[in-house]
């Protein structure tokens, strides 16, 4: 199916939804809201269009390096696959590498292409470490993402400034000590 399909499905479900939550379609502010909402949903799930391993592997290159390479401070957005609210935070990445580096634009870029597809955060922090595990075969990758959920501040227990952290392993990084530096480092 081509976009402008996606899109054209997307806008009759987008406008039966608003119907049923007893707008007015025709007023002036909604008349084209259908389908500004089906190019968002599609920008926002981008990602599934995307392969993560092939965007590593076409910037890993040879280097005998064998001490921590931390990207951190990511920023990110993502949409929770209970409600579709949006959660958003920092990710802070590290591999030990087993012979091969990879650009570094590349994990930020990893970063967005899970970033982009309904999940939840743990789903989410499990993936990238895989992916990089995957792909690089380092000697260990970790992961922490830190972020607020919009589904816990505006609907349910509606809690202000409530932030949530998950942390994901391979490798040398089961070790506590190297846990810890990484840790230090991203504090």
């Amino acid at each position: 199916m081509n976009r402008e399909e996606q899109i054209e499905i997307l806008k009759d479900c987008c406008l039966k939804s608003l119907e049923v939550i007893g707008e007015d379609t025709q007023r002036e502010g909604l008349i084209k809201t259908p389908e500004r909402m089906a190019r968002t949903l599609l920008e926002l799930t981008k990602g599934y269009a995307m392969d993560p391993v092939a965007t590593l592997k076409s910037a890993m290159f040879h280097e005998e390096y064998d001490q921590m390479v931390l990207v951190k401070d990511i920023e990110f957005y993502s949409l929770c696959e209970h409600h579709i609210l949006p959660f958003f935070g920092k990710v802070h990445v590290a591999y030990i590498p087993n012979g091969n580096i990879v650009g570094l634009s590349k994990i930020p870029r990893i970063v967005d292409i899970f970033s982009h597809r309904l999940q939840v955060q743990e789903h989410l922090t499990k993936d990238i470490c895989e992916c990089l595990q995957q792909s690089l075969n380092p000697l260990g990758a970790i992961v922490a993402i830190e972020a607020q959920h919009m589904c816990i501040q505006m609907r349910g227990i509606e809690k202000q400034g409530s932030s949530t952290t998950t942390l994901y392993y391979t490798g040398v990084f089961e070790n506590i000590e190297k846990r810890k530096e990484f840790l230090s480092l991203i504090k």
